[in-house]
């Protein structure tokens, strides 16, 4: 039985993707049970997420002692990874189906090595679609002028594309653009328009972590008054992604894409990711609360899943108080806080962790293969 809550807000346009995956809710029915009460059409992978995966239990055990020897890590990993990715397709391909491909995709990460090197990502990008051999694979690019560049050709090419740490509306921008000429590449070719389907992944909190710590900074400075500042908390990144949708609205209408339209195209749908709330003193579903609109996406961790289906409130909020969201930014930007330096800042550190994360993976797999008496192959 579906949650009441987490239906209303599928109902409300919504989707909900799990930003999480393991080997074992594969296949013990964990997944299949959440698709149908959690209402979930979706999942979301990155190298942390599937660090944590395989440093629990044994359940890679067995397929990591049979790929040793002429396998790199990195070839180890993107084969852990396929399985998995292939087998939650499998399960999501339902929903797919159901919603003539408007749903049911599972994302798989290139790696970052190639976050500037856009004939790279593309070269990655391919390599992993066909490896996962599902039509409902998304390959995750991040949202760098590289990553624009690949997002353009991938779509040209007929492969689902979600694009990723994306901090600022201007970044989006040049994300919707790149993904309308990859449209107009396809056309032209003539090729079916609706083989291609994108998310662009927004992310949220994490804008409201990096501007109170910096309007904190100005208080203990003396150069910024604390009520001012404990007027500003917790307020831009909701207006940030209001910001992001109105450009949605905005670009997604018109002549333009009437024509792509009227052809098949798919929008690409705004996705709502870092939706956990870091601050303790916020509300734990605010970043899903303040954004419930139409064709829209919420990637959710576990916990907050959990968290609005006990005490979730719908209502149509993304298109409301654009006014004030403008405002809000411009009060901080007034604070002495620059948006679009902290958004620069973000995405730095969003590249770096990814690059972490991987290196640790990586680390991590031939830790693995060791204590079963194995070893992986030298990079080439």
């Amino acid at each position: 039985m579906p949650a009441p809550r987490l239906q209303a807000l599928h109902d409300a346009g919504q989707s909900l993707w799990l930003d999480y995956i393991d080997r074992p809710m594969l296949h013990n029915g964990e997944l299949d049970r959440r698709i149908g009460d959690d209402v979930l059409t979706g999942m979301t992978s990155n190298p942390a997420i599937f660090e944590k995966a395989l440093a629990q239990g044994t359940a890679y055990d067995a397929q990591v002692a049979s790929l040793t020897g002429e396998f790199t890590a990195w070839q180890l990993f993107e084969t852990l990874a396929a399985t998995d990715v292939r087998d939650a397709c499998d399960r999501f391909r339902k929903v797919f189906d159901r919603t003539g491909g408007v749903d049911g995709y599972v994302s798989l990460e290139v790696s970052p090595n190639v976050a500037n090197d856009a004939e790279g990502t593309v070269r990655e990008a391919r390599h992993l679609w066909k490896l996962v051999d599902r039509p409902n694979v998304m390959i995750k690019v991040p949202g760098t002028s590289a990553g624009c560049a690949a997002l353009r050709q991938l779509i040209a090419d007929g492969i689902n594309v979600n694009v990723t740490l994306l901090f600022a509306v201007e970044a989006y921008a040049a994300v919707v653009e790149a993904y309308l000429e990859g449209l107009e590449a396809r056309a032209a070719a003539g090729a079916p328009l609706g083989a291609a389907a994108s998310v662009a992944s927004f992310f949220v909190s994490r804008v409201d972590t990096e501007i109170d710590k910096r309007l904190d900074a100005r208080v203990a400075a003396g150069t910024l008054d604390a009520a001012a500042a404990n007027g500003l908390k917790g307020k831009a990144a909701v207006a940030n992604a209001k910001l992001a949708y109105r450009l949605f609205t905005e670009r997604f209408s018109g002549a333009r894409w009437a024509a792509l339209e009227a052809r098949g195209a798919r929008v690409q749908r705004p996705l709502w990711a870092s939706t956990s709330t870091k601050n303790p003193a916020y509300r734990d579903v605010i970043y899903v609360e303040e954004l419930v609109g139409p064709q829209t996406v919420n990637t959710l961790p576990p916990a907050t899943l959990e968290a609005f289906r006990d005490h979730g409130e719908t209502r149509r909020t993304i298109d409301v108080g654009i006014a004030e969201a403008e405002r809000a930014l411009a009060a901080v930007e007034t604070a002495g806080i620059s948006v679009h330096a902290v958004t620069n800042q973000l995405l730095a550190e969003g590249l770096a962790a990814f690059q972490k994360s991987f290196d640790t993976l990586l680390a991590g797999l031939e830790a693995k293969a060791a204590t079963l008496g194995r070893a992986v192959a030298a990079s080439r």
